[in-house]
């Protein structure tokens, strides 16, 4: 009996000090030397690739944003954001949804559209898109044609949030931007091409402009 209770006790005991070894090792040293390692060599990563402005975080580079004027009327979700020109515009957030299981918390929920090629409501939408780009985009001096505008124009990303746009988006919306702005086309071109990103190791994804920094480059060019 007195043998049993003791085997009982030290199995339990041992027990204990592993889960006191695992919990200390797992849950307390590994997670302090990652973040450490993370902080010393990729702070920037691992807070979140943050963008800051003005003395300030605006955002993140990984994380598209909108640039629209204010809702005229600010309490109605039904009412159509319209852009504020002046910016240069990200890709389509056709994807995004708000939070309606819990509405204590303002939330929006990203994702794709979830249509097929050939959805009548896709094309329309497509179609919208490209007249929207067309007509917004084309001055007195410089007629966009609707051969000219890229995919990334017309089509949300995969989450909605792409932070990036073609290298041809932004072109093309080079000569609206300078004209709400009282800038030359070759001032806002030359912004452009300086926040042009290449193909990483010269041959991996596409090129491409991150719409937020790219903004923010634009209002310090303004405030000169």
């Amino acid at each position: 009996m007195n043998n049993s209770f003791g085997n009982a006790a030290r199995l339990t005991w041992a027990g204990l000090r592993a889960l006191l070894v695992l919990t200390l090792v797992t849950g307390v040293i590994y997670p302090l030397a990652v973040t450490g390692v993370a902080q010393g060599l990729f702070s920037g990563k691992a807070n979140g690739s943050e963008i800051k402005a003005d003395g300030r975080v605006v955002g993140s580079e990984l994380i598209g944003q909108t640039y629209n004027l204010p809702k005229k009327n600010p309490d109605d979700a039904e009412e159509a954001a319209v852009p504020d020109l002046k910016w240069f515009q990200p890709r389509p957030s056709n994807g995004l949804g708000s939070n309606s299981v819990n509405t204590q918390y303002s939330l929006i929920l990203s994702g794709a559209t979830n249509r097929s090629g050939d959805n009548e409501e896709l094309i329309q939408w497509v179609k919208d898109a490209k007249a929207a780009v067309v007509k917004d985009n084309s001055t007195a001096t410089y007629k966009v044609k609707p051969s000219d505008v890229p995919a990334d124009a017309v089509t949300s990303s995969g989450s909605g949030l792409d932070p990036d746009i073609s290298p041809q988006y932004a072109k093309l919306q080079v000569h609206r931007v300078a004209e709400k702005n009282h800038l030359t086309v070759a001032q806002v071109d030359k912004l452009v091409a300086d926040h042009t990103d290449g193909r990483i190791l010269g041959f991996m994804g596409e090129p491409g402009v991150n719409v937020l920094e790219l903004n923010i480059a634009l209002k310090q060019l303004t405030e000169k």
